[in-house]
């Protein structure tokens, strides 16, 4: 087992359940475009590829449309929806332990920065994070595989060996083999295990405590 030194994370469907927030802000949006949800759990497939992809994916929207559904999904979402969510149980125990034991951990997610920013500092996570890569505003970064390149640099890695990404999705698993680093897949998100699987992740972890076996080597 590789002895990983800088720990990427996803944000949603990873360190958070945004459910409430992204679905309640997707719903927001269609609904300024005559589109009513009956069923939230509907939306659960806008959590973690790009919205604006989304848009045009499930709906059919054009990418000028796309662009604007999005830009109406955050007038809800930067007022309330950022905040509708909560961490996975022992999420934050893990962060510690990382921290104590010297890794260097890092966020990158396809959320934009600044709600990302937020979510650390409003759950009091942030000062566990070494380095805190996503998404901008303006979709110049947006693809998973960008924003792992974007950490990578930031944090000047020369050894991509060193380096492993936690995601739930086929997208944090296809970023990493496109970036060199290893990846380790979980279940308990929004991507099943079939999915992770496909994507030829590294490892797949049903629990937190499996996350943390891999990386501090306790299985």
């Amino acid at each position: 087992m590789k002895n990983y030194e800088y720990i990427l994370f996803d944000l949603d469907g990873t360190i958070t359940d945004p459910g409430e927030g992204i679905t309640n802000s997707v719903a927001y949006s269609l609904k300024t475009y005559g589109i009513n949800v009956s069923d939230k759990r509907e939306l659960y497939t806008f959590i973690g590829p790009p919205l604006y992809a989304s848009f045009m994916k499930y709906y059919g929207f054009s990418e000028e449309q796309a662009i604007e559904a999005v830009d109406r999904y955050r007038e809800y979402y930067r007022d309330k929806g950022v905040f509708e969510c909560v961490l996975y149980p022992e999420i934050k125990n893990l962060l510690e332990r990382l921290y104590l034991s010297g890794k260097k951990i890092i966020l990158a997610t396809s959320k934009p920065e600044f709600f990302a920013n937020q979510i650390l500092e409003h759950f009091d996570i942030k000062k566990y994070f070494y380095y805190i890569a996503g998404a901008t505003m303006d979709g110049s970064r947006i693809d998973k595989a960008d924003i792992i390149k974007y950490a990578l640099d930031g944090i000047n890695l020369l050894d991509k060996s060193l380096a492993v990404m936690i995601g739930d999705r086929s997208f944090d698993i296809i970023g990493a083999k496109e970036n060199g680093i290893a990846s380790i897949g979980v279940t308990y998100g929004y991507g099943s295990r079939e999915e992770l699987e496909n994507a030829n992740a590294n490892y797949i972890c049903d629990t937190v405590s499996e996350i943390e076996q891999i990386i501090l080597k306790k299985c």
